[in-house]
């Protein structure tokens, strides 16, 4: 096995970890398998709830979840307020203060992986 299979696998199951945690500004894992019938490479395979389409990202710059893009591929929306900003900022460090409290590690926090659910 190759260090970088070992370091995979072992990524893997860390994130299974998470399985058992629950707060509200943590996506869940549903369920997962490291069953491989097609593929004998693949690691397996973790079900998240689902969580929505609208990331950070397409709230910063307007773009994929809406229709009516302008010609540079935003909405024309306005950049976020301060009270915006707060809201979201302050909903991301409670979800990480919550992971580290748990040893957890979020090794790919940016705006594309920050779903943005009904309740904000």
């Amino acid at each position: 096995c190759s260090k970088n299979r070992l370091a995979s696998r072992q990524s893997f199951w860390a994130e299974l970890n998470v399985a058992r945690l629950h707060h509200p500004n943590v996506v869940r894992v549903v369920a997962a398998s490291t069953s491989a019938p097609a593929n004998q490479d693949s690691l397996g395979t973790i079900i998240m709830e689902y969580a929505g389409y609208i990331t950070l990202h397409h709230v910063i710059y307007g773009t994929g979840c809406l229709q009516g893009e302008d010609d540079m591929g935003g909405h024309g929306k306005e950049p976020l307020s301060v009270a915006e900003s707060l809201g979201y900022s302050s909903d991301i460090v409670t979800g990480l203060v919550f992971l580290h409290s748990q040893c957890v590690v979020h090794l790919d926090l940016k705006p594309a992986n920050v779903f943005i659910t009904e309740q904000g």
